[in-house]
């Protein structure tokens, strides 16, 4: 099991409503995001119909995996009235969810450390456990 020390996040969220609740949302995305990368085996059926749909068929991260120091920023900036958004405000709950990808590459360099000249190291879908044991004893040898 990997452990993740800290996490920062700045995050743009033009004019917060609510900066409370846009941390939760942030924090909440990339925790999710994270997850999906590194707890959650994708499986597909012969049809190439997904197995692994629903929180009964994969693991979802729980209050271990949450970073140990999570630092996240909001990034405000004065943005002009307009009416296309309600008080300039912007999405804040979406977009962290793709930040989990730095998570996964983080332990695939961490990975290709344990072989000769740091190779690339492919994993499959997501980075599990199970992935990353296997990924190491095949650059082991």
């Amino acid at each position: 099991m990997h452990v993740l020390q800290r996490v920062d996040i700045l995050h743009d969220v033009g004019e917060s409503l609510n900066a409370e609740i846009d941390r939760g949302q942030i924090e909440g995305g990339f925790v999710q995001g994270m997850g999906w990368l590194t707890c959650e085996e994708l499986r597909w059926s012969e049809q190439g119909r997904l197995l692994t749909d629903a929180p009964s068929t994969y693991k979802i991260p729980s209050v271990g995996e949450v970073p140990k120091d999570f630092r996240v920023r909001l990034f405000h900036r004065e943005l002009p009235r307009t009416t296309d958004v309600i008080f300039g405000s912007k999405a804040v709950g979406e977009p962290p969810l793709c930040l989990g990808l730095s998570v996964r590459e983080a332990l695939r360099d961490a990975v290709a450390a344990f072989g000769p000249d740091s190779r690339h190291v492919r994993f499959r879908y997501s980075a599990t456990p199970e992935a990353i044991f296997t990924a190491i004893r095949a650059l082991a040898g």
